[in-house]
């Protein structure tokens, strides 16, 4: 696996369509970041780093019912061949009805569009999920 973010991501968008209300992904600091970010932002309903018989997995409990759901789309934005980095002045923004929200590695971590440019930081875009 090349890039866990997009794993990650992926793993989201198909349990989203399947109507899953709960999945299992292995860990990674970064993968446990982002979902910390989701669960604030109200798009995953909780998550739990356990100890597997030989590694950890981040178990992650999905909102909504149904058709329903809380994540109706991601995007990885900054892929390993072409990475995006942004200054605090030009955060894009995901414009999907106001209930879109763009994730950022910064120099002081994972944190929301919003987050970022309050805190006048800029970074690597990592994904749009609205």
């Amino acid at each position: 696996m090349n890039d866990p973010i997009s794993d990650l991501l992926t793993q989201l968008r198909n349990a989203n369509q399947v109507e899953k209300t709960e999945i299992s992904v292995p860990h990674s600091r970064i993968k446990a970041d982002i979902v910390r970010v989701l669960k604030k932002e109200g798009f995953i309903e909780d998550f739990k780093v356990e100890k597997g018989k030989n590694h950890m997995q981040i178990l992650i409990k999905l909102r909504g019912v149904g058709e329903q759901r809380a994540i109706t789309g991601l995007k990885r934005i900054s892929k390993p061949g072409l990475r995006r980095y942004v200054s605090s002045t030009a955060i894009p923004k995901v414009i999907r009805g106001g209930l879109g929200v763009s994730i950022l590695s910064t120099s002081r971590g994972i944190m929301t569009g919003r987050e970022a440019k309050k805190e006048k930081v800029g970074g690597e875009v990592l994904c749009f999920v609205w």
